[in-house]
């Protein structure tokens, strides 16, 4: 397993429809086990493959909180969602591709996906509470959607500017 860089915003391959994966080759199964591992190192509790400069629909996650509890990551390849509830839920999100920035996002409370497993199985599940937001969050990525653009247009200017700055400071040496 490799630790894989992950991609500051603003980068265009963030902004990015991500293609289908065709079939579940080592590449897939290596892309998986880098993105399980990177997000764990970062840490986070979700990835998605454009985040690590892959452009494919992709993405991992394991939202378990408890330090005791065993890790549970799932690995979601070519996702889609099959029902939303009508409830909402506001959470706070962050983005490994937008560090150290916060904000207030609502989403469905509640969302079905079905997916496509390591495996070469479909699966669907219903997730809820910050599994939902995840899931919700990481599914955004393949569409080439950032939590940032369900703020107004003032609070992600800001946003970006920051993260322009990182970007600069990195590339300097600084940060």
């Amino acid at each position: 397993m490799t630790i894989r860089p992950i991609l500051i915003h603003p980068d265009p391959r963030l902004k990015k429809l991500c293609d289908p994966v065709v079939t579940i080759d080592d590449d897939i199964r290596k892309l998986a086990d880098d993105m399980l591992a990177t997000m764990y190192d970062a840490p986070g509790v979700g990835l998605a493959a454009p985040q690590v400069g892959v452009l494919k629909r992709v993405f991992v996650m394991d939202c378990v909180k408890d330090k005791d509890a065993a890790p549970d990551p799932m690995v979601l390849i070519n996702p889609e969602v099959t029902w939303t509830s009508e409830e909402t839920n506001v959470y706070e999100e962050g983005c490994l591709s937008i560090p150290d920035q916060y904000a207030e996002v609502t989403r469905p409370a509640e969302v079905r996906m079905r997916w496509l497993g390591l495996d070469g199985q479909m699966h669907e599940e219903q997730f809820d509470a910050l599994w939902a937001t995840c899931a919700q969050h990481e599914f955004d990525h393949l569409n080439g959607k950032l939590f940032i653009d369900y703020l107004g247009a003032m609070k992600r200017q800001m946003i970006t500017r920051k993260m322009e700055k990182l970007k600069r400071e990195r590339a300097r040496g600084d940060a």
